[in-house]
């Protein structure tokens, strides 16, 4: 991480939660992967401005100890601005173990390139890739994450580029995109493990993804570019999204970039693993 890392720092993890600063904010927060011993004592975990704690039942609650905490605030992470704000799930609303896809993003786009962004939920990877130059469509079934991904793409002078903003099912998105005939050079999609569309529509990531990467592939330009698949749910490992997308894209030459995403320590040579990502790019003739 560059100088821009003064703007998030995990400080520590362990005993399944992490410590970090967000901008000139500490947290504490869940971190079902933080599954070994802290390093620093106590009093360092106590010294914070507020931590969330989740429930058994999945539910969860913010206990904010500095009054002065502001509803929103504004970091610049790796040259990307984001809003934070505290949500009922315990997100911030920037993920930055995302860091290297978005970095791969903005050098993947190009002007003239159409990329697709499913569950865009704020907004990190739509702005990556808006920031190479490509017209990106940006869906979620959420309308409070696609305010907030759009004045995260104001807060990066992005209002005037061509981004589509979609509230909407994305399977049923996808399956309108089909029929209209519609096709992409790149497709980004970090779906949930569980959650519902705007119409109380169901997911689930066991029983939906490989009927959704079935209808991405049909959306796909002939010389399209990249697919990324990123996942936070137990049991996606890189190896086993590479096999879903090999079955997405059949004998589609290639190569796959495989990576455990991660976190690092500040000043620790330890690493938090927070998710997987799976890259595919074409050969290109």
């Amino acid at each position: 991480m560059s100088d821009s890392s003064k703007q998030y720092r995990l400080i520590d993890s362990g005993h399944f939660q992490k410590l970090e600063s967000v901008g000139p904010f500490r947290f504490v927060r869940p971190s079902p992967q933080a599954v070994w011993r802290p390093k620093l004592d106590e009093k360092h975990w106590k010294n914070v401005d507020a931590i969330y704690k989740r429930f058994p039942g999945g539910d969860g609650k913010w206990t904010v100890y500095n009054k002065k905490l502001p509803s929103a605030w504004v970091i610049d992470f790796e040259g990307q601005k984001f809003q934070l704000k505290r949500t009922d799930f315990g997100h911030l609303g920037v993920f930055v173990e995302q860091d290297s896809n978005w970095k791969k993003m903005r050098q993947l786009c190009e002007p003239g390139m159409s990329v697709l962004n499913l569950f865009g939920y704020t907004g990190g990877s739509t702005l990556a890739a808006a920031m190479g130059g490509a017209k990106v469509c940006h869906v979620d079934a959420s309308k409070t994450s696609v305010a907030w991904a759009r004045e995260n793409a104001d807060l990066n002078r992005l209002s005037d580029h061509p981004i589509r903003w979609i509230i909407d099912d994305v399977r049923k998105f996808v399956s309108r995109e089909i029929k209209r005939g519609s096709t992409y050079h790149g497709i980004i999609l970090d779906p949930p493990t569980f959650g519902r569309g705007s119409k109380n529509e169901v997911w689930k990531i066991e029983d939906h993804l490989p009927s959704l990467l079935d209808d991405l592939s049909r959306i796909l330009y002939s010389d399209f570019r990249f697919v990324l698949l990123t996942s936070h749910s137990p049991g996606y490992t890189p190896l086993a999204m590479k096999n879903n997308l090999l079955e997405m894209l059949g004998d589609c030459e290639g190569s796959f970039e495989l990576e455990e995403m991660s976190v690092p320590e500040y000043n620790s040579n330890r690493v938090l693993p927070s998710g997987a990502s799976t890259l595919f790019i074409p050969t290109r003739s």
